[in-house]
């Protein structure tokens, strides 16, 4: 029976697939997790391809057809499928380009419609509950109170901040200088707040772990923190602060950017500080501009229904 999930279990491989792959690395540098999903992806389409005796040189657009309706039967997310249809889609244009194969059989599918989702964050106040959980008494819960101030107040992504090093703070300018995707460098001021905590946890908590590598954030056997640690921690700690929704280490990154956006910072902005390359990456956040822009109109505008309701109505005239 064929299944998405059979590229993975049979390992199968390709070397139209594995040129892909090499390119993504080399030419792209993209990170190991996300060669991970590209490689499980292009196993799952490899994988559906053998079960229908069909090569991937010999696929046509028929059989990625095929392949989508049997994700979708699978009943995957709209997002799921369109991650699995990017991938394809890279692929091919890939292997088209590199002169791999002669035409693209994901050139005519159409991407799933995806719903408006508005970014998942915290409020001023789940937000103080939750910074307020680690014991700050012992050398872990101090730890741990630095990596959730850190990740609140600069924005970071996970595999940003567990790979931050020594020599990425600047203690003289409380600048943080962070590698996002890509590699990409950039700058990140923190408040004065965090480079307190940050200076105290450097000089006297993080040598009682006895480092054996260079970032900043250790375990307790001196090596650097995982991303399953780090989510592990905050789902534990969101616990504790009484948020039951589910929220993950991002969580934090869209809260860092929507509290910006509500305390009046304009959006190119927050777009250099969450280092997007695009402002359409952004985009997604001005949900927040809205609603402050509709109170702003509310309290201003003399016609608003606030200064309606405050103005006495007019019970008609006597003619």
């Amino acid at each position: 029976m064929n299944s998405a999930d059979e590229g993975t279990q049979k390992n199968l491989s390709h070397p139209i697939a594995d040129r892909y792959l090499e390119h993504l690395t080399v030419e792209r540098g993209l990170s190991e997790n996300t060669l991970v999903a590209y490689g499980a992806d292009i196993g799952a389409l490899l994988a559906f391809l053998d079960g229908l005796g069909v090569s991937l040189e010999r696929c046509i657009t028929r059989h990625l057809f095929l392949y989508l309706t049997h994700l979708r039967a699978k009943k995957l997310a709209a997002t799921s499928l369109a991650r699995h249809l990017s991938t394809a889609r890279g692929l091919f244009a890939f292997a088209v380009q590199a002169r791999l194969l002669d035409e693209d059989p994901s050139a005519l599918l159409e991407s799933p419609k995806l719903p408006a989702q508005l970014p998942e964050f915290l409020t001023q106040a789940e937000m103080d509950c939750l910074l307020d959980q680690p014991d700050p008494s012992t050398n872990l819960g101090f730890r741990d109170r630095v990596m959730l101030e850190l990740l609140y107040a600069a924005g970071l992504r996970i595999s940003e901040l567990i790979n931050l090093a020594l020599g990425d703070f600047d203690p003289q300018t409380g600048i943080l200088r962070v590698f996002g995707k890509r590699a990409k460098e950039r700058l990140v001021p923190i408040h004065y707040a965090v480079q307190r905590l940050l200076c105290d946890y450097l000089d006297h908590k993080r040598p009682a772990f006895q480092p054996l590598c260079q970032q900043i954030f250790l375990n307790r056997s001196g090596k650097g923190l995982t991303r399953q640690g780090v989510w592990k921690l905050i789902k534990r700690y969101a616990e504790a602060a009484g948020i039951r929704r589910s929220i993950s280490p991002h969580t934090f990154r869209h809260t860092f950017a929507t509290h910006l956006l509500e305390g009046g910072a304009d959006l190119r902005t927050v777009q250099l500080l969450l280092g997007h390359a695009a402002i359409n990456a952004t985009e997604i956040y001005t949900h927040i501009q809205s609603g402050r822009l509709m109170r702003i109109h509310e309290q201003f505008h003399p016609r608003s229904t606030a200064f309606a309701a405050a103005k006495p109505r007019r019970t008609g005239t006597k003619e």
